[in-house]
Order: structure tokens, then sequence, then C-alpha cells
């Protein structure tokens, strides 16, 4: 609150809060806004009638629910969020993406640009696929036939396409634009905002009742208390550093002594952030949709929908909690290569106390994380599985309105844009050096 307080109280930080506030509310606005050639009632009866927690849901919450309303914002922000993963790991294969990421800011500029257009190739593809799925009743899991897409010609269903790849372009703009003018970055703030939009009516329907009725204010009380629990753990878990220590050699550059300093090398224990659990719920979400294109009273298609459309199965929690591990370590060794860091550490007389530059520190660097990914996978799972946990022991019918995912991303926005907030504060902050100067004065009077 006291870094609000003072961001307020400087022009440039009230002024780049409330820029921030107004992308919000634009964003919020176009969630709603429904694209022309849908039928909104009957969107709004299909929506009420569904209950998606597969994939689907997963994109609607960062949707911020836009996704089931087929509004003009409707794929969010995923399309960049694909695009910007697959970017990374495309490093690993394509050696021309590699050499650009080591050329540094000229470099990732080029990436950045391959990431967009990746975006609007994708953003074309998925609305596609949405409104085919939309028409079939895929998309509400089949508990809807009413026709949400009067006009099926193909002119109208490319209008649509057209709209809602152009939602997708208008806010990746509108994030770069925060990134740039505002407070925080610009992607994390609108997944961040997204969730919380529906995070509280969720919420309260576990203590009131969906319609005022069959609420349980004990479960609340409990699923609330847990979530305070949870994201205080989180915070601390992801605020952990394993600092390993670095010194540098002294060097004489021209009539110039550089190096001779001793820092350290941060390393968190959860390296691969929220990707695990993204990754992992995607994957298990892809036979759920191939399901529903089958007949239902085919063997492959019961079997599916018993084991893994119930995410409080023994097949799901299984699969899910070894995907969770194998991404974890997969993407952290792409993230972060300790071959390019011991290297560079070795270019600049940076070495290790104990341990040799080069190859030796290459090693000791993958023991390091090797078990920090192992204590980052446990916590990952136990954030994960929290919520099933929750479920199965208190018998919630309706989905919790929050999950790992849902933690992690506002624990990790949140401490990132109040960490920017008070680097932005502090620059305006004279206090301590006004001291010292009176101080001083005093001293030489």
């Amino acid at each position: 609150m006291r870094t609000l307080i003072q961001a307020l109280r400087t022009k440039e930080l009230r002024n780049k809060i409330l820029f921030v506030f107004g992308i919000i509310i634009i964003y919020r606005i176009g969630s709603f806004i429904p694209t022309p050639g849908v039928d909104y009632r009957a969107v709004q009866d299909c929506v009420a009638s569904s209950s998606n927690e597969d994939f689907i849901g997963l994109v609607n919450l960062f949707s911020g629910g836009a996704l089931l309303q087929l509004s003009i914002f409707a794929l969010g922000i995923m399309p960049y969020i694909t695009a910007s993963i697959v970017v990374q790991l495309l490093r690993v294969v394509i050696p021309r993406f590699e050499a650009l990421h080591k050329e540094g800011q000229s470099g990732e500029a080029k990436l950045t640009q391959y990431t967009r257009y990746m975006t609007i190739g994708l953003a074309v593809l998925q609305s596609t696929t949405i409104l085919v799925t939309a028409r079939t009743g895929a998309l509400f899991n089949g508990l809807c036939t009413k026709s949400v897409i009067p006009d099926g010609s193909v002119w109208n269903l490319i209008v649509m396409i057209l709209i809602m790849t152009g939602g997708t372009g208008l806010i990746m703009w509108m994030a770069e634009l925060v990134t740039d003018k505002g407070i925080g970055n610009g992607m994390s703030v609108l997944i961040f905002m997204s969730i919380c939009s529906g995070f509280l009516p969720k919420l309260w329907d576990i203590g009131w009742g969906s319609n005022g009725t069959n609420g349980d204010w004990t479960k609340f009380g409990i699923v609330v208390g847990v979530l305070i629990v949870i994201l205080v753990f989180v915070d601390f878990v992801e605020l952990c550093q394993r600092r390993i220590p670095v010194q540098y050699t002294r060097r004489m550059i021209g009539r110039k002594m550089y190096g001779g300093t001793s820092t350290y090398l941060p390393l968190k224990i959860n390296m691969s952030g929220v990707i695990p659990p993204i990754f992992a719920s995607s994957i298990l979400a892809v036979p759920t949709l191939i399901a529903q294109f089958g007949k239902s009273d085919q063997k492959w298609v019961q079997w599916i929908n018993t084991n893994l459309a119930d995410t409080t199965s023994v097949w799901y929690i299984g699969l899910y909690a070894v995907m969770i591990v194998f991404f974890c370590f997969f993407y952290t060794s792409i993230t972060f290569n300790t071959d390019e860091t011991a290297d560079n550490m070795k270019q600049y007389g940076g070495f290790i106390p104990g341990i040799r530059a080069g190859r030796a520190t290459s090693a000791y660097l993958t023991y390091v994380m090797n078990r920090l990914n192992t204590v980052g996978a446990v916590y990952l799972l136990f954030v994960a599985l929290i919520p099933t946990v929750l479920i199965m022991a208190l018998k919630l019918s309706q989905q919790l309105p929050f999950g790992g995912t849902t933690i992690l991303i506002i624990a990790g926005v949140g401490l990132d844009t109040l960490r920017q907030a008070r680097a932005r504060t502090e620059q305006f902050q004279y206090e301590g050096f006004l001291l010292e100067d009176e101080t001083n004065t005093k001293e030489s009077k």
C-alpha cells in the first residue's frame, strides 16, 4: 500500500497507472462485444448449460470468459503465448533462431517479429477451429443443441475469422503499449485481469450458490483459507533463490583495471514458471476434444470420457503429474543453457570458487539445476493438484475458482508488477539523499 500511495503521488507514475487501467477497461469491454454473425441469446443459453474443465476451459480462463461468448476478443492472448513458447522451443531445432538470440537486442527484436507473425497465423487457425466446434456443439461439450451461428455460409465464416484474428492483433498491440508506456509486462497484466474477472463470482457461488440456493458457507471458508495459505506459500517459493557465488579476476584494459569483484548467480527454484501445468493440461485435453467428434457408444470414446475427461480420475492425475515433472526439466534445460552460461562466465573472467572454469562449471551448474528442478517439480505438483484434492474432499460439484495455473499466474504477475512499481517509485524519492546532504552540511559547519 505504501508503494501504491507513493506511486499515485507522482504525476508520471500516476499517468502510467491510469493508462494501464484505460487499456484494461477497453480489453474487458471487447470481451463482451459479440462477433458479428453470432446469435447472442443462444450463446448465453449454451454458456449457462455447459461446464468446461478441459483445454477449452483453460483458454476461456485466459480470455476472461470471452471464448465461450464468441466475442471479438474470444481468442484472448493464447495465440501470442503459444507463439512465444514455440519460438523459444525452436531455438533448439533451428540454428538461425539460436544465432538471433545470441545477437542481443537486435536479434531479440527479430525474434519478436517472428512471434507476431506466428501469432496471427495461430489466430487464424484457432478462430477457425473455435467456429467449427461452435457450430457442431463440441465447444459446449455437446450439451447445447441451439444454433449459435445461424448463417453458416463460407463468406460469413471468413468475416468472423478475420474479426477474431483482428481482435487478437489488437490485444497484442495493447499489451505492448502497456509494456512500453505503463507499469508491468503487458501480456501478464492482461492475463491477470482475465483470471481475476471470473475469480470472485465463482468463489462466491460456493458459499451463496449459483442461484442463491444450495450454498455452503463452511466449504466457502475452507476454500478461502486454503487459497490464502497457498498464495503465501507460492509467494515464498517464487522469491526463493539459490545464489551461486561468482568471482571475477582483474584485467587490465588500456590504462584501467577491471574486474576483481564478487557477485552471485541467482537461480530460482521454479525456473519453468507456469509452463509445465499449461503444457500438461493442454496435451491431456487433446484426446477429450477428439472424443467429442466420435460416437458416444464406442469403447475408446467411453474410456476417454471416463478416465481423461474427469480431472479426479487416477489416470488423469497420474499422467498430469508425469507430464508436469517432464516439462519442468525439459523447459528449464531450454531456457537456461548451462554450457552457454559457463562460456559467458569464462569469457569475462568469472569463475565459481573451487570450480574450474569451462566444462567443470557447466557440469556443476547442471548438477545444481537438477536438484532445483526436483524441488521445483514437487512444488508444482503440490500446487497443481490441490484443487483436485479439494474437489474430492469437499465433494464440490462445480469447478473451483482457482487452480494451480491460476495461483501461479496471480502470485507471479502480482510480485513482478509490484517490483517494477517499487523500482519506478524509488526513482522519484530523494529523502535519503536530502538527509545525507543535511548531515554533510551540518558537519561542515
